[in-house]
């Protein structure tokens, strides 16, 4: 795998991560105030939308070498 490969590859599970853990977070915040399952799925899915890749790239430098 190449540099440019594996620095793609880091990117997009470092995206994908954040995408998770907004969808669980968003559900789960959902559940708790009372909506039913399929609000509480729009609100994950709606969590996942509002993920700042922007702002992920920033934190997340890629390594070098990897």
């Amino acid at each position: 795998m190449s540099e440019q490969e594996s620095n793609l590859q880091y990117i997009a599970e470092t995206v994908r991560d954040a995408c998770i853990e907004a969808a669980l977070e968003g559900y789960e915040n959902a559940a708790i105030s009372g909506l039913c399952r399929e609000g509480a799925w729009e609100a994950a899915i709606s969590s996942i939308r509002m993920v700042d890749i922007e702002a992920i790239l920033k934190k997340q430098a890629v390594p070098s070498g990897a």
